[in-house]
């Protein structure tokens, strides 16, 4: 590992991060270790480090919904892997999170070993999943589906469609992404066709489906 080596860990439950960042920071090459105790945090941290090599995500904080700060993240931060560590690793969340872009899915009931392995997986370029997972099809058509949709926005598109759930006002999104309100307005209509719903509301509603169906 290098010697720059920086991960950022993001959960909203002190202990088990200090307890992560412990058996981190006694890995080959002590990485750098920046700690997000919510979702607004995680974001500050991986907009604040471009060059993180890793973040690891609890599907569980403030400010977000199961798997869509996954989505979120993997749309604003293109660059850095994501490994998603929760609690909750039934095969249907395991699947999920990897399908949305997930580099890893560690199980919080992992030992330190374990955990160690996967992270150095993930930053050797490669992928992790639980031991005995077994990638099944999705077995809900209509997440299926969804996820399908999903996968066919563009980055841009898709931190339109995180926005846009927030609540913000396309001459909100424009500002905030340094463009024109014309440019926001076409991606809402591109987020609608691909979704192939009607409105603003409806797009949050299935993107809601998401976070609903990977509750933890």
């Amino acid at each position: 590992m290098d010697v720059a080596t920086t991960i950022i860990i993001a959960d909203d439950h002190p202990l088990f991060r200090g307890a992560l960042k412990q058996a981190l920071s006694s890995m080959e090459g002590h990485p750098a270790i920046i700690e997000a105790a919510d979702f607004d945090e995680a974001r500050k941290a991986a907009k604040d480090n471009p060059d993180a090599d890793l973040l690891l995500l609890d599907l569980s904080m403030p400010g977000v919904s199961g798997l869509t700060g996954l989505i979120m993240l993997r749309a604003e931060h293109q660059n850095i892997p994501v490994a998603v560590i929760s609690a909750s690793d039934d095969t249907v969340t395991v699947r999920r999170a990897l399908e949305l872009g997930a580099s890893a899915f560690i199980s919080k009931s992992s030992g330190i070993e374990e955990i160690r392995e996967a992270i150095s997986t993930v930053l050797e370029g490669g992928m992790w999943a639980p031991p005995g997972y077994d990638s099944d099809r999705e077995n809900d058509p209509e997440i299926a589906s969804l996820i399908a949709r999903l996968k066919t926005l563009t980055p841009q598109q898709t931190r339109v469609l995180g926005m846009i759930g927030e609540g913000l006002l396309n001459k909100q999104i424009a500002y905030e992404l340094g463009v024109s309100e014309a440019t926001i307005k076409a991606h809402v209509s591109a987020i609608l066709l691909k979704l192939n719903v009607d409105s603003r509301t409806q797009a949050v509603i299935q993107m809601s489906k998401i976070g609903a169906a990977a509750q933890v």
